[in-house]
């Protein structure tokens, strides 16, 4: 599976710790949207697209099962924030 296309939408507020939202695309194939780029204590992250639980948790719609795959998705979608960020 490769990544094959990264669609990051910046988000105007500075104030925030939410600085994008982005779409991957899987083998030309299949998109997961909604994916969250998060500046945190330790550097920018990825958050997979969630929804909020009746006890109020966030639980994961998607997510990679494999540790290698969240880096490889992390860092195509880090590698776009960069690029549109610098434009």
């Amino acid at each position: 599976m490769k990544v094959t296309k990264v669609d990051v939408r910046l988000r105007n507020d500075e104030n925030t710790k939410l600085k994008a939202i982005a779409s991957v695309t899987f083998d030309d194939e299949f998109v997961v949207h909604g994916i969250r780029v998060v500046e945190g204590e330790k550097g920018m992250f990825i958050a997979m697209p969630s929804k909020k639980t009746a006890d109020g948790k966030h639980k994961d719609i998607a997510h990679p099962l494999k540790t290698e795959t969240r880096q490889m998705i992390q860092e195509a979608v880090l590698a776009e924030y960069a690029k549109k960020k610098s434009e």
